[in-house]
């Protein structure tokens, strides 16, 4: 069921529906998991610096838009008509453009300096072909950059995966690092963590937080502040404890 949609959209800007299948900026009750994505985007930007980089399965945009601020050139590909056609009207710059397009096929070998592939690998019934033409597209000395969520944390324990009908696996620490190097030789998984107010928020939590706002009565009140005031500065990457991570970040390299 569509319950929100994008707000205060540019003039001329279809606005997007938000139905699991991807996040959206915009949309405050949606906050959390927008800046969970930026977080990750804005730390590749960082390390994007000048490369030729192609973001595969784009969404809506924000992404892309975040790496094109550093590096030489981004294409954002994505095969759903609603999100390219968003994507190519609300982000214009000089050095970004926007393709319709399936993963498993567009680009051409060698054409890029980094794959970038977010929270999109749980989707796929052929997650390894997939990651083969990823590697077939880097130019010599490229990386990819790999992100899916931590089964431990998103499904709870002992289960094998979540209730996201869009999900076919998710995925441990192992499994995806295993996954990963059934295509590139060279493989280094990050974990994405809770920081800062969400850090204290976890924290508070385990003193009993939930037992309190329900006794007060205020659980509406304090997280329509709470949460459109989540930032991607309230999320860490980090090498371990990777089986705690909120999701993994894999750096994939060939020889």
């Amino acid at each position: 069921m569509i319950t929100h949609q994008q707000q205060n959209q540019p003039p001329g800007i279809p606005p997007l529906a938000l139905t699991g299948e991807r996040t959206l900026p915009d949309v405050p009750a949606e906050n959390y998991w927008f800046q969970r994505h930026l977080a990750v985007y804005e730390w590749i930007g960082a390390r994007a610096i000048g490369l030729r980089v192609i973001d595969m399965a784009c969404g809506e945009g924000y992404g892309s838009e975040v790496m094109s601020r550093s590096a030489d050139s981004v294409v954002g590909v994505d095969a759903n008509p609603e999100a390219h056609e968003h994507a190519r009207l609300r982000y214009v710059r000089q050095n970004l453009r926007f393709e319709r397009g399936m993963v498993e096929l567009f680009g051409e070998p060698g054409a890029f300096d980094a794959v970038v592939f977010l929270q999109t690998i749980e989707h796929l019934q052929d997650p390894a072909g997939v990651l083969r033409h990823f590697r077939s597209l880097l130019a010599p000395g490229g990386v990819a950059y790999v992100s899916t969520p931590n089964v431990l944390t998103l499904a709870g324990p002992g289960r094998t995966k979540s209730d996201n009908p869009w999900h076919v696996r998710e995925y441990r620490a192992e499994e995806f690092d295993a996954l990963c190097r059934s295509a590139f030789e060279r493989v280094e998984l990050f974990g994405l963590f809770h920081a800062r107010k969400l850090r204290v928020h976890a924290l508070a939590l385990r003193l009993g937080w939930d037992r309190v706002h329900r006794a007060l009565g205020v659980t509406s009140p304090f997280y329509d502040r709470f949460v459109p005031a989540i930032s991607a500065s309230d999320f860490v990457l980090r090498r371990a404890p990777l089986d705690r991570a909120l999701d993994f970040l894999a750096i994939c390299r060939s020889g």
